[in-house]
């Protein structure tokens, strides 16, 4: 029986890591279609293009699903039609929350956005009611083992960075949103091993987690820094 019960669990762990692995290739895949849509297909004339499918290869999404994806989004190959929405709200105490979303049905997603922010403690507000809250901004994180604070300030600042930050055990590149490609690119050619590339209390962070397991869901932003002990309890 302790066998049986064995495999069981490797089982359910592995069908678990699956379905979140199914979900995220969905919404990477969708980020692709939209900006090929919005851009054209052609990653070399498309910032966004080229930076959704780099995110994609990291995560390990077959080329044939990112060419697919492209085909879609540019009509080469028919598919549903996705469009991109962004919803604000609020998280217990105030914390201001932007959700960006990529939906094939806007009156089903909003309905169930609501949904997630009630049921966590939040409301949903009125657009504009925080976006200006927040700056579209490109972060850069590198491991301060890897490399020198002079080859990062180097190599980010003269390729157009706004500003490196020194962290506790990460020097952090924080760029324009439409810098990003080109500084996370000369990072590359300086040799410069990059941890992450992303362009962002317990009930707000179960709120965030809540709205980033949608399926709709590309990106929850926000306005609040999370002491580490509340993240390791939570973690």
């Amino acid at each position: 029986m302790s066998g049986h019960s064995k495999w069981h669990n490797i089982r359910i762990k592995k069908e678990k890591m699956d379905k979140v692995r199914g979900k995220l290739f969905s919404k990477l895949a969708r980020e692709i279609m939209v900006t090929a849509k919005d851009g054209g297909g052609n990653p070399d004339a498309n910032p966004r293009l080229r930076s959704a499918i780099d995110r994609a290869k990291e995560a390990g999404l077959p080329n044939d699903n990112i060419q697919r994806a492209i085909q879609r989004g540019t009509g080469e190959v028919e598919g549903a039609t996705y469009e991109s929405i962004t919803y604000e709200g609020y998280a217990p105490g105030g914390v201001a929350i932007l959700v960006e979303v990529l939906t094939d049905n806007r009156n089903r997603t909003a309905g169930e956005i609501r949904n997630v922010f009630s049921k966590h403690g939040g409301a949903l507000g009125e657009s504009g009611s925080v976006a200006w809250m927040f700056d579209r901004q490109g972060l850069i994180t590198i491991d301060k083992d890897k490399t020198s604070e002079d080859a990062v300030f180097e190599a980010a600042l003269e390729a157009g960075a706004d500003d490196v930050r020194s962290a506790a055990d990460a020097f952090e590149v924080v760029t324009a949103a439409d810098q990003f490609f080109k500084v996370k690119r000369a990072l590359e050619a300086a040799g410069i091993p990059m941890t992450a590339a992303e362009k962002p209390a317990q009930q707000v962070l179960r709120l965030v987690e809540a709205l980033e397991d949608h399926d709709d869901v590309q990106q929850a932003y926000a306005n609040f820094d999370v002491p580490d002990e509340v993240l390791q309890e939570v973690g």
